[in-house]
């Protein structure tokens, strides 16, 4: 069968859990009643809403206005002024378009102690009802009675700023979504997490405010037995698709998705900082942060080495790239170690690979340059096109490779490199997705109509010029080497680099396959199949249905786990490709 023509890829994966009635209700007259409930006999009571920025408080405070609360206070108060927090906050910015420094501060050091003490006095006043706090923060300003913690996944973020939203005390609406997207990467999103994470082990209530209009509560113990599950058991995250210059037909078919959008450039199926989780309690679904997951059992989820190595941060990416019927990537370099540390304040760079999952006839991988040019004419000649409207000859200095179904190039940080028109790309690579510089983008516009954001000052100081044709096909082109295996299974080492520090390997196999987590979390897609199911020799979860081209994410602790061909697929090879930490 050609796999094309599978379409059952499943783009609303879910986890289901048992609760009693009332544990999770929807909407916001469900939601007073059941925290009214809460609360009933208690006397005066401090209800302490905290909320993710990007969590609409004009809608969540209207929708609350059921629970009658005596006294309402908007915890934006207790901050420092927007205009104070944009001037302590511009260094970590800089004045660059796409990069800025990822910062250290905690919300807390936003706090003006006057004015927290204040709005405490003023709370403290209110001897009886309940005493309703709400927003970014909300928890700061007293030890509640009740903690609910209103969150709302990245990608909905995102699309939210590109409708118009600005960035927390920011009054940015007007500017562009690159802006808005960096104050959240680099400032906004690593103060939000770090104030969260220790509330995930305590909040009463999750508030799922992901839909406008259509809120989600959960109580804490069930959220927390969700993300329990989560973290013993194979996974998948929500996937989600955007339409970009480059973006090709490929998606659009094997994964179902809106005919009427022009074409599809990535998807997300592999990211938790990005992506989200569904846990259906009872009838009722809703969504929370990946992020949540890998904040509140960071050990169980990456294993304790890889947790010790990368803190609570998911350190592997999986995510497509389709220029089926679409256009070249940008020509492009990832920053060296050294140079992500001192410019951007990371720990570790974008290693990264291109597995390709189909390639149309004469499709090809830019990899690598040639041999014998001169890299002053060459940055000159970028310089040129960038400046003078001109056009770059990537074909004089940079090596094409030939695009094949099941190709593996590798590409670690400093490799000049892009996926040419005409391939999909199962990208596999460290995290720190943001960290590309773009060299030279053949001369188009974004879909907003304006110039893509070049880079070639940071690019030109991360080139190593020495990866030339002979050193890349002996080191980056297809280094497939066997590993041991029992008969019937095949079984490949693909890389990475020696200097990369995921390990990726291939299995196929009519049959079961019995796999290790390598003291490290793994993250697996399948590329060659109708449906394969993974299982627990000790059964120590439920069996686990993949289909052909989904990620799926192993915790570390599961240790253990099978995968053999299923339901369509039954008697046919079945083929995984698999990433984990080397430890």
């Amino acid at each position: 069968m050609n796999q094309r023509g599978y379409q059952n890829y499943d783009k609303w994966p879910e986890k289901r859990l048992e609760v009693s009635p009332g544990d999770a209700v929807s909407g916001y007259e469900a939601i007073c009643e059941r925290i009214k409930r809460e609360v009933k006999g208690r006397g005066r009571t401090v209800v302490a809403v905290d909320c993710y920025p990007g969590v609409c408080l004009e809608e969540t405070a209207q929708g609350l206005q059921g629970l009658g609360a005596a006294s309402v206070f908007l915890s934006g108060g207790i901050f420092i002024s927007d205009a104070e927090y944009q001037r302590r906050t511009a260094e970590a910015l800089t004045e660059d378009r796409v990069f800025g420094v990822m910062t250290c501060k905690t919300l807390e050091s936003f706090v003006d102690p006057a004015a927290l003490r204040k709005m405490r006095e003023e709370v403290q006043r209110v001897e009886s009802g309940l005493v309703l706090i709400l927003g970014v923060g909300a928890s700061l300003v007293c030890p509640p009675d009740i903690l609910i913690y209103a969150d709302l996944a990245r990608w909905e973020i995102q699309n939210r700023m590109k409708r118009g939203m600005g960035n927390w005390k920011a009054h940015n609406e007007a500017e562009s979504f690159s802006k808005k997207f960096k104050q959240g990467f680099f400032l906004e999103w690593r103060l939000a997490d770090r104030h969260k994470k220790p509330l995930l082990a305590t909040l009463d209530f999750l508030l799922d405010a992901n839909v406008p209009g259509e809120p989600k509560l959960v109580r804490g113990d069930c959220f927390r037995q969700a993300l329990e599950k989560f973290s013993r058991e194979p996974f998948r995250l929500v996937p989600y698709f955007d339409p970009g210059v480059w973006g090709g037909q490929w998606m659009r078919e094997v994964c179902g998705l809106d005919q009427d959008q022009p074409n599809f450039a990535w998807s997300f199926d592999g990211v938790p900082e990005e992506n989200s989780l569904y846990a259906r309690f009872g009838d009722l679904r809703l969504e929370f942060p990946a992020m949540d997951l890998v904040l509140y059992r960071p050990i169980g989820l990456l294993g304790d080495r890889v947790h010790a190595r990368f803190g609570p941060e998911f350190p592997i990416r999986f995510d497509f790239l389709d220029t089926m019927g679409g256009q070249n990537l940008s020509l492009q370099v990832h920053p060296l170690t050294e140079y992500i540390q001192q410019a951007f304040g990371m720990h570790y760079t974008q290693d990264e690979s291109y597995y390709i999952l189909d390639a149309e006839p004469g499709a090809q991988v830019y990899l690598g340059l040639k041999e014998g040019i001169d890299r002053e004419e060459m940055v000159k000649a970028l310089y040129e096109a960038q400046e003078e409207g001109g056009s770059f000859p990537a074909e004089k200095y940079i090596n094409t490779f030939p695009a094949k179904k099941h190709s593996h190039f590798l590409i670690p940080a400093g490799t000049v490199h892009c996926s040419g028109r005409g391939a999909m790309v199962l990208e596999i690579s460290a995290t720190p997705y943001i960290f590309t510089f773009k060299l030279w983008d053949w001369n188009r516009l974004g879909l907003d109509g304006r110039p893509r954001p070049i880079h070639i000052g940071h690019g030109e100081k991360n080139i190593v010029w020495e990866r030339t044709a002979p050193w890349v096909r002996e080191n980056l082109v297809d280094r497939f080497q066997p590993l041991p295996a029992p008969e019937g299974v095949k079984a490949e080492a693909t890389g990475l680099h020696q200097r990369e520090f995921i390990q990726t390997e291939r299995y196929s196999s009519a049959g079961a396959v019995l796999h290790e987590t390598m003291h490290s979390v793994n993250v697996l897609n399948l590329v060659e199949g109708a449906e394969a199911i993974v299982e627990s020799p000790e059964g120590d979860f439920e069996p686990f249905v993949v289909h052909y081209a989904e990620t799926f994410v192993i915790p570390e602790q599961v240790k253990r786990y099978t995968i053999r061909p299923f339901g369509r697929a039954e008697g046919q090879a079945v083929t995984t490709i698999k990433a984990y930490v080397r430890t």
